[in-house]
């Protein structure tokens, strides 16, 4: 697997990134009280088995681990990303926990 470049946080489209040959896959978030809603997250065809959904995933989970955030996953890709991933569960906002089916 080739290597996956840096996920770029780009606060004036509020959105992570990541550019591989000249295109750009995306997480889209906004900043709440507390919070971080991803609503939308978008891997270009060519980009897919590479790596870059989850490193977004990463990128924004971590993010708002680092500033003490909790994440309301309405992109069907993050929510099942982190249904998938324990170890960002505790990270979930209470009010969506039980969309997940995580306790």
């Amino acid at each position: 697997m080739s290597q996956i470049p840096d996920v770029v946080m780009n606060t004036e489209s509020k959105r992570f990134e990541v550019t591989l040959d000249g295109d750009t896959a995306f997480a889209e978030y906004s900043l709440v009280d507390h919070g971080i809603i991803l609503p939308h997250t978008v891997v270009p065809e060519a980009f897919e088995g590479r790596g870059v959904g989850s490193a977004l995933a990463k990128a924004a989970l971590g993010y708002a681990r680092s500033h003490d955030l909790k994440v309301i996953p309405l992109c069907t890709f993050m929510a099942g990303y982190i249904t998938k991933h324990p170890e960002w569960h505790d990270i979930v906002h209470d009010g969506y926990r039980a969309r997940l089916g995580i306790s």
